[in-house]
């Protein structure tokens, strides 16, 4: 391409400052490293006010959704808020930069807007673990990747921070070469390109501490499928130990039981769908996979010294 590919980024909310220092570095540090504008680029918020970051960061944007130039790539920037700012007018203005034929690419928290527009159903993304759990509950259709960003046509997701330096860095090297996107990784003494691959978060053995692989197997199963392991003897058939086994590797390492281990991830995916949903209680009981309500409370009581009724009033 010989003129410059301009990038449109969009900002809705209170936006990750990292993801957006990550996402524009490279495209200026490309243009710097080959005297040429390779990119330009314009700031956009919904109406044109400036912007503020979450870490309090304020800053100037050149235009609104509603009068833009034309763009090659849509990069929308948001943050831990990005589900308070869905609503008609956002879902219409990516709607509209979509039947342009624009490649879309968002970062961090991102993919719940994407979602929303329906650019992600049966298909892979890549989200902030953090909103997992949350996401799965809205979203049953997108398949939420474990690497940090994810490449599916003209729609990207990458998983924010350092992951959108990725994700523009395997633009870059796709448009422009191998060479070009080494050379401004190395001015970004970023000598750890990750691919698609690469997993957000460290491994469970690390994680946890432990060498033993069907250990690690078994908390795999508990914290992927919490709601859907009634009893320990499940747990050890994905792990491919007797109960005897699994209960001494639990104590060896964790110092826990299989069924306290499984009861502590079913709580801490309650806590975070009453503080990052609007579920009722009863669907996050069911979603948790506890007996009942009562039940469910009462353990959730025990545990955080607060009702999941009052959890949510915080």
């Amino acid at each position: 391409m010989d003129r410059p590919q301009h990038v449109l980024f969009a900002f809705v909310g209170e936006f990750t400052h990292l993801a957006f220092s990550n996402a524009i570095e490279p495209l200026r540090l490309a243009n710097r490293l080959t005297e040429r504008d390779l990119y330009t680029w314009t700031f956009a918020s919904r109406d044109g006010a400036p912007v503020v970051a979450s870490n309090g960061a304020r800053m100037m944007v050149d235009t609104c959704y509603a009068d833009l130039p034309k763009f090659d790539l849509l990069f929308l920037i948001t943050g831990n808020d990005v589900r308070e700012h869905i609503d008609r007018q956002l879902l219409a203005f990516l709607r509209k930069a979509r039947v342009s034929g624009a490649q879309m690419a968002t970062f961090c928290s991102g993919a719940f807007a994407f979602a929303a527009a329906g650019f992600l159903d049966d298909q892979d993304a890549a989200l902030h673990w953090e909103f997992h759990v949350p996401f799965r509950e809205a979203y049953p259709k997108v398949h939420l990747a474990s690497g940090v960003y994810v490449r599916d046509g003209t729609v990207m997701t990458a998983a924010g921070g350092h992951a959108s330096a990725d994700l523009v860095l395997d633009l870059l090297r796709r448009e422009h070469g191998q060479e070009l996107a080494t050379s401004v990784s190395d001015q970004m003494l970023y000598n750890s390109v990750r691919t698609e691959a690469s997993l957000q978060r460290i491994s469970i053995q690390a994680r946890y501490g432990v060498r033993s692989d069907k250990l690690a197997r078994a908390i795999s199963a508990i914290e992927e499928k919490p709601d859907e392991i009634k009893s320990v003897a499940e747990i050890c058939q994905y792990a491919g130990i007797s109960s005897r086994q699994l209960e001494r590797l639990f104590k060896r390492y964790l110092n826990t039981t299989p069924k306290k281990h499984l009861l502590g991830v079913r709580l801490a995916k309650a806590r975070q769908l009453l503080q990052q949903t609007e579920m009722s209680v009863t669907e996050i009981t069911l979603a948790c996979g506890f007996e009942n309500t009562s039940h469910f409370a009462r353990l959730y009581r025990r545990s955080f010294g607060i009702a999941p009724r009052e959890q949510r009033a915080m």
